[in-house]
């Protein structure tokens, strides 16, 4: 099979492009959609993207920015009210108390951790990152000249990190720690008293920032309210950057508008980066995501409950299949599959995949997010696609 990188590693584009690879995550989304455009029946479960209509009150917004010709340039990092509904969310619904100077607004999440990395790493520098991980998180790592260091975690260990091990993996040259609750691929969220843990080693290595993605905080399914690390160990947040948004939490995926919160040197050196790249994000995005923000969130518990459901349908058929295994993830709407005893069989993951996808099913092998010998299910879609797709995996690997 052709490497992900090998038409860029051969083409004559800068030596930072050539150090990355495309995502894993849209490369087979996009394949899905290819081969569907072809006649094929193919249900996707490889992509991040809530499955739910986009809230009536948020769409509404949007138009009545349109209407109202809200469609100039804004301020680079947002407008005021956008940042003053970000400050809200931070507060609300992570914990965190902070000024709209310490707020920046992008065009995703992605976006906001793209600026900061970049704006702060030089090479040789280091960034910690628990594996399994996000594909994107070590690709801008290395497109920045920065070197990875990946701290392996697995099912049995809850898939995070312990303050022994960040301990063990931290040099001089140590940057940054990124972290990600619930996180993606796996669901694995921190409670207080570990990320409090965490943060006893962070005070005496003061040289590392941390980011702290909790894009998927207000999709969590264990009691008790979320925890991040700026909460928790609130003499940190002066080098803590905190990503959100709406893009999960509100399926406004397609709006592309992030949020961060950090100390205002770094804030500034995000929004000058910005300046340069993007410029403002999109003027009718924001206002739908201060509605988003501001207006009701009561719909949550229903969504919530929805992927709850669906969570418990998907990993109760993946258990019961021979070769395979899930654990239940804390939150956001992934399943990260253990097919170890299949890979005599198939080789690799990667084959494993290429197979469900002969079979109808795009999922992303575990390798594409630093992980081996399984693969990430999305269970962002309805109740009957699941039951099909699982039906299909059935068939597949049995």
């Amino acid at each position: 099979m052709t490497k992900p990188d090998a038409h860029i590693s051969a083409a004559p584009v800068s030596a930072a492009l050539a150090r990355i690879a495309p995502s894993r995550t849209t490369a087979m989304t996009d394949r899905a959609m290819e081969l569907r455009s072809e006649g094929k029946d193919i249900i996707s479960l490889s992509v991040g993207e809530p499955d739910f209509a986009t809230p009536v009150h948020v769409v509404a917004a949007a138009k009545a920015a349109l209407d109202a010709g809200d469609t100039r340039y804004t301020a680079v990092g947002g407008t005021a009210r956008m940042k003053q509904a970000a400050a809200l969310h931070f507060a609300r619904d992570l914990g965190i108390e902070v000024p709209a100077a310490q707020v920046t607004v992008s065009a995703g999440g992605k976006q906001a951790i793209f600026h900061a990395l970049l704006a702060t790493l030089n090479p040789g520098d280091e960034v910690l990152i628990p594996a399994p991980w996000w594909v994107s998180y070590p690709e801008i790592v290395r497109f920045a000249g920065a070197e990875v260091v990946a701290l392996p975690t697995d099912a049995a260990g809850g898939f995070r990190i312990s303050a022994a091990q960040l301990a063990a993996a931290i040099t001089p040259r140590t940057r940054w720690l990124l972290l990600n609750s619930p996180g993606n691929p796996t669901g694995a969220t921190y409670p207080p008293e570990e990320l409090r843990a965490l943060g006893e080693v962070l005070r005496a290595n003061p040289q590392v920032l941390v980011m702290s993605d909790d894009i998927y905080a207000p999709l969590r399914y264990t009691p008790g309210a979320h925890a991040t690390l700026a909460a928790e160990c609130p003499d940190l947040a002066p080098r803590v950057l905190t990503v959100s948004g709406v893009s999960k939490s509100h399926a406004m995926t397609g709006f592309r508008i992030g949020v961060a919160c950090g100390p205002q040197w770094l804030i500034r050196a995000m929004e000058t980066l910005q300046s340069h790249s993007s410029g403002n994000p999109c003027s009718i995005s924001q206002a739908a995501a201060v509605a988003a923000f501001e207006g009701p969130q009561d719909f949550l518990a229903d969504w919530r409950n929805r992927f709850r459901a669906r969570r418990d349908r998907v990993v109760a058929a993946i258990n019961a299949l021979p070769g395979l295994s899930t654990p239940v993830p804390d939150g956001a709407f992934y399943c990260m599959v253990d097919a170890a005893p299949l890979m005599s069989r198939f080789g690799n993951d990667d084959a494993l995949a290429l197979h469900l996808l002969e079979h109808g099913v795009a999922i992303v092998a575990a390798s594409g997010f630093g992980g081996k010998d399984g693969f990430r299910i999305s269970f962002a879609a309805d109740e009957a696609q699941l039951d099909e797709a699982l039906r299909r995996i059935a068939a597949a690997v049995t």
